[in-house]
């Protein structure tokens, strides 16, 4: 039991109507008086605490299924009242590591209704989180206490990478399809051959099948489109410098999502993909398969992942991947670098990728550098700042200078965009017939 606001007024009114009696009587009929109201109060107050457990409100907390790391996840809660108006405040047992939009939720509902709340949480970070019993605080009928108690809703929770965005990309991949391989069949675009057709007025007569024309006496073309059996292997770095937060989430958790943004995208488009993930050595290595449940794989099998202090072996990471895929592929690297100096041994070991393999460089930048070293300063000490954010970013573009010299694709781009602008380089790559 927790006396309300009201209990209080109505406590502070008895002491003054004390003080009035004590000025205008005598102290006797004053004391009386106090020790009859507050007893009367007390006794008011523990019943009305009490009678709450007859209309007490039910809350439920709908089952928690999926939680992408850094959105916005809402939780919902239903709420059902008894016999009697219900005003309550609730309160949601959840990790308090992550932020949410509001820690407590009232609600004042009319007698036999229901009403569903919502919160948002944002988790920062992967991983199994347990979600404990839900407060709940009710106010009695007559308003003079709270009663407090907790309902069971205890459970865990998995929270998985950026799942929301994953969604997102399956309808725009699905929308474009269709249109894409429909466009590239009209144009001859690809390498596989797919059907004949009478030839058509302003087409490249290069496609004309001169043999199938001479059969049939009249032109043929040959209907090409993009090859189906390509296989995209992706590499992704856990070491030292993926730890670090980048824009509320770890330089990981950003590869981990455009690892599998690309890895949707490449399976939408009927490759195999596959997916290794190392720092010393090769830890985690899941073959390449094709087809719309190879993510669902990718996904269980990469969440409870994380990055470690480590420097990574890069060597190591593409003799892997020479041992395990002999025929060609699209091989991209999923890291971070700071110079040329400290990136040697990647730039060798994406160097031994050619000619053989077409090896992509993606690494990940702090937004942060980006805005520092563009926004203009009025002191000395914003004007350092500047200059070493400039020197960082000149840095990193001689490294990737002496990439692309040795033949390998570099993306570049900063963690909050590096899954739309990596899906939408593959997908040039596949609409230029690179692979």
């Amino acid at each position: 039991m927790i006396p309300s606001r009201r209990c209080y007024v109505l406590l502070a009114i008895g002491g003054l109507g004390a003080a009035l009696l004590d000025i205008l009587i005598d102290r006797q009929v004053s004391l009386n008086f106090l020790r009859i109201y507050d007893f009367t109060l007390l006794v008011g107050t523990i019943v009305d605490a009490s009678q709450v457990k007859e209309s007490a409100i039910e809350v439920t907390r709908q089952k928690i299924e999926r939680i992408s790391v850094g959105r916005e996840n809402l939780i919902e809660l239903k709420i059902k009242s008894g016999k009697a108006r219900a005003i309550a405040l609730i309160r949601d047992s959840f990790p308090q590591q992550f932020a949410v939009n509001i820690d407590s939720l009232e609600v004042n509902l009319p007698p036999n209704s229901s009403k569903e709340l919502t919160y948002t949480i944002n988790p920062d970070s992967r991983g199994e989180y347990q979600w404990g019993d839900i407060q709940v605080r009710q106010l009695g009928k007559f308003g003079l206490a709270w009663r407090d108690w907790k309902i069971p809703a205890s459970q865990k929770v998995t929270i998985y990478p950026d799942l929301i965005s994953l969604k997102e990309l399956s309808i725009r991949l699905t929308l474009e399809n269709a249109g894409a391989m429909r466009q590239a069949r009209r144009l001859g675009n690809g390498t596989e051959f797919a059907e004949l057709r009478e030839y058509r007025t302003g087409e490249d007569i290069r496609l004309i099948d001169w043999k199938a024309t001479a059969r049939r006496d009249r032109p043929v073309v040959r209907v090409l489109e993009p090859e189906q059996e390509q296989t995209l292997l992706i590499l992704l770095d856990r070491g030292r410098l993926m730890t670090a937060r980048v824009s509320g989430l770890k330089r990981f958790d950003w590869g981990l999502n455009a690892t599998l943004s690309l890895a949707l995208a490449g399976l939408s488009r009927g490759d195999k993909v596959g997916v290794a993930v190392f720092d010393r050595d090769v830890t985690t290595w899941i073959s390449p398969e094709r087809g719309n449940h190879h993510l669902s794989k990718l996904v269980d099998r990469l969440t409870p992942i994380q990055p470690i202090l480590l420097e990574p072996d890069y060597l190591g990471a593409v003799t892997k991947v020479i041992t395990q895929q002999t025929r060609r592929a699209l091989v991209m690297v999923i890291t971070d670098i700071v110079d040329a100096t400290a990136s040697s041994e990647l730039l060798g070991a994406m160097i031994r990728l050619t000619p053989r393999y077409l090896p992509f460089c993606v690494t990940l930048r702090d937004p942060l550098v980006d805005r520092i070293a563009h926004s203009p300063t009025d002191n000395t000490r914003d004007t350092y700042s500047r200059a070493v954010a400039l020197d960082l970013l000149a840095q990193r573009q001689v490294a990737f200078a002496q990439l692309r010299q040795r033949g390998v694709l570099v993306l570049d781009a900063p963690c909050d965009r590096i899954s739309e602008e990596l899906v939408d380089r593959y997908l040039q790559l596949k609409a230029r017939n690179l692979l």
